[in-house]
C-alpha cells in the first residue's frame, strides 16, 4: 500500500447521502459569489479581498455583540477573550491590505470603471461595527435605507448602549460612582473628564482593580489594531488611486485620513498623559 493509501485507510470517501466539508461550509455559495464585471485579471483580487474582509466583519460583529452582552451582566473574563479574539480579526484584515496592495493604479483603473457607485463607504457590516464601539453617526443610517435588514440592524444597535458605554457602566459601578456612560444614540461618544479620572484611580493601583484594568488594556488593544486597519487602509487607497474621489462620492484619501482623527475610547488614551 502507497504512504497515501496508508494515511487515508478508514477515511469516509462517498458523500452522496452525507454532509461533506464543502457541504457544512456552504462551499457552492462562497465560491460561486464573485461575479467580476470586466474582463481585468485584477477584478478578482479586488472582489475576493473585499468579501473576505465582510466575513471577518461578521465575525467581528458577533464576538462584539456577545461581549457587549456579558459584560452588561457584570462577567468580565469571557468577554477578554472576545476582545482579544477582534483584536486578532482586525490583525487579518490589516494582512489583507497587503495583498491588495500588490495591485497597480495601471491594474486598477482596468475596472474601476466597472464599480460604477459603490464603494467599501457603504458597508453597513463596517458601519455596524463602528457603531458598535461607539463611533455613531446617525445620518450615514439613508446610506443602508434600500436594503431592509441591513438598515434595521443599524436601528437596531443605536437603540443599545455601545460596548464602550458598557464598559464605561461596568467601570463606575465597580468604583461606586454614579451612571456615566449616558443613553443610547446617534451620536460619536465624546470624552468625559469625570471617565477619564475613573480609569486613572484603575492604572494607579491594577492590583486593587485588575479586572477593570485588564478590560480596559483590551479595549486599549482592539482600538490599537483598528487604528492599523484605518491607516493601512488610508494607505493602500493613495497608493492605488492617489487622491482621487472615492467611488462613492467621498473625497477618497481626505475623507480617510480625517477618519485617522477619531478616537473610539478616548478617555483611555488620554489617561496615559495624567498617570
Amino acid at each position: 500500500m502507497s504512504n497515501f493509501g496508508e494515511a487515508s485507510a478508514g477515511a469516509k470517501m462517498d458523500f452522496a447521502e452525507s454532509m461533506s466539508y464543502g457541504d457544512y461550509l456552504g462551499l457552492d455559495a462562497i465560491l460561486t459569489a464573485q461575479h467580476p464585471l470586466s474582463t481585468a485579471h485584477d477584478e478578482m483580487l479586488f472582489i475576493i479581498q473585499h468579501q473576505t474582509s465582510e466575513l471577518w466583519m461578521r465575525l467581528g460583529i458577533h464576538e462584539l455583540q456577545e461581549a457587549r452582552r456579558v459584560m452588561r451582566n457584570d462577567d468580565l473574563q469571557p468577554a477578554f477573550k472576545m476582545l482579544s479574539r477582534v483584536a486578532r480579526i482586525f490583525e487579518q484584515l490589516n494582512n489583507a491590505w497587503d495583498v491588495l496592495r500588490t495591485m497597480t493604479p495601471s491594474e486598477y483603473t482596468q475596472f474601476r470603471p466597472s464599480l460604477g457607485n459603490s464603494s467599501g463607504f457603504q458597508s453597513h457590516q463596517y458601519r455596524l461595527v463602528e457603531y458598535l464601539l461607539g463611533n455613531r453617526n446617525g445620518a450615514l443610517m439613508k446610506l443602508h435605507e434600500h436594503k431592509d435588514a441591513a438598515h434595521q440592524a443599524l436601528k437596531d444597535e443605536l437603540s443599545q448602549p455601545s460596548l464602550y458605554q458598557v464598559a464605561i457602566f461596568v467601570l463606575t459601578t465597580r468604583l461606586g460612582k454614579g451612571d456615566l456612560a449616558g443613553d443610547p444614540g446617534t451620536t460619536a461618544w465624546e470624552g468625559k473628564q469625570e471617565v477619564q479620572d475613573l480609569w486613572k484611580v484603575v492604572y494607579e493601583d491594577p492590583t486593587t482593580h485588575w479586572e477593570l484594568y485588564e478590560l480596559a488594556e483590551k479595549l486599549v488593544d482592539l482600538e490599537d489594531y483598528f487604528r492599523r486597519w484605518r491607516f493601512n487602509h488610508v494607505t493602500t487607497v493613495e497608493r492605488i488611486i492617489g487622491f482621487k474621489r472615492g467611488t462613492g462620492g467621498t473625497s477618497g484619501v481626505g475623507y480617510l485620513r480625517k477618519m485617522l482623527e477619531v478616537e473610539l475610547f478616548p478617555e483611555l488614551w488620554h489617561v496615559r498623559g495624567a498617570l
